[in-house]
């Protein structure tokens, strides 16, 4: 029998675990929250002993980002968090599903954490009728005594404030980490991006496979030590991943295809990107029939792809050298590809010069 309680507690306080979907939704969380005068309580970044944690709890076929999500759900049970934030996200359109461990999220942890605390937990369920955004920000007002429509919709407002300034910041290319920053208090930065780098790679996963600095082992850090320009699909408009999606020749099904499929279509067509790195969490489904697509298109349009597979036992050394291996390979292309030209130009001469002078 299940210890989780789901009886009401009039205590305004919310835990969320800074996993799963918490990188996507945590700007619009923020805002809301707030708005409704709940408090909010993260758990603390991911950490070894997180992971540890999370490990003991679920069969070691259990995919990273779900080990990852159950360390943080202890960590908040640590803190003396007893309402924590386990949404069901079921599909966010019509036939467009999330993978079944997402979906039964609620279930899993229902089964595994044998603590006492109440579990808020809402679906999202756009295939079925009255199961929209709404109707889930309603389930979750509710645990707090909170049945208005209009102040849900209100605070859902407050919400969409704050993610679309956050957004509208990833657009101009700036970090995930300060544009979420600059969100949370209110204002509004644009990048100033005038520096140029000697090439570009753009870095294709889940929001909680690469800005979980621990899972992704600060990717971004080390690939701009390497002096590369990073994209991700955080810079791309919706239109824009379908259009990548379309360069794929595929529909979209699972509910992440667009910032997956979506985002490496649109970049291996787009000229400013020297090539693809995706990272995926070793035993996901829908990424390695995603994955396969790409490799197979990135031959087509004669752009390089590295994949790498994280899980817990992914050492960092190895991590580094596939990453550097990579890397210079971009760069032996770049300076062949400008060299090799067969011309000697005064606008090629100055590519060149250009080039090894970002190099150094």
């Amino acid at each position: 029998m299940s210890l989780i309680r789901n009886t009401k507690n009039t205590e305004k306080v919310i835990g969320i675990p800074r996993a799963m979907s918490f990188y996507h939704d945590w700007a619009f969380y923020y805002g809301f929250f707030n708005d409704l005068g709940v408090k909010i309580v993260l758990s603390d970044s991911t950490t070894k002993q997180t992971l540890s944690d999370g490990c003991a709890l679920v069969v070691s076929e259990t995919c990273l980002p779900i080990k990852i999500y159950m360390g943080h759900i202890v960590n908040l049970l640590g803190k003396g968090v007893d309402k924590i934030l386990v949404p069901s996200l079921q599909s966010i359109g019509p036939k467009i599903y999330n993978c079944s461990k997402i979906r039964g999220l609620p279930d899993l942890v229902r089964n595994v954490v044998k603590r006492d605390f109440t579990m808020v937990e809402a679906v999202l369920d756009k295939s079925e009728k009255n199961q929209g955004f709404y109707e889930y920000l309603g389930e979750i007002a509710k645990y707090y005594g909170i049945k208005n429509a209009a102040r849900v919709k209100k605070a859902s407002k407050a919400g969409w404030r704050v993610y679309n300034n956050f957004l509208m910041m990833t657009k101009s290319g700036m970090r995930y980490e300060d544009a979420m920053n600059y969100a949370l208090s209110g204002k509004v930065f644009i990048q100033d991006r005038t520096k140029e780098y000697p090439i570009s790679v753009a870095v294709i996963s889940h929001g909680y496979n690469i800005y979980d600095e621990r899972a992704s082992m600060k990717v971004f850090d080390k690939l701009e030590a390497m002096n590369a320009r990073v994209f991700t699909a955080l810079q791309l408009s919706g239109e824009q991943m379908q259009d990548g999606l379309k360069a794929l020749g595929q529909g979209l099904y699972w509910a992440n295809e667009c910032e997956m499929s979506g985002a490496a279509g649109f970049y291996l067509k787009d000229t400013r990107v020297d090539g693809i790195i995706t990272i995926s969490a070793f035993g996901c489904g829908p990424d390695s029939l995603m994955i396969e697509r790409m490799s197979r298109k990135s031959k087509r349009f004669g752009k390089p792809m590295l994949n790498l597979t994280i899980d817990e036992q992914t050492g960092e050394a190895g991590f580094i050298t596939r990453l550097e291996a990579f890397v210079d390979m971009l760069y032996r292309q770049k300076r062949n590809k400008i060299t090799d030209t067969g011309s000697n130009s005064g606008e090629l001469a100055g590519q060149r010069v250009r080039f090894e002078n970002l190099v150094q």
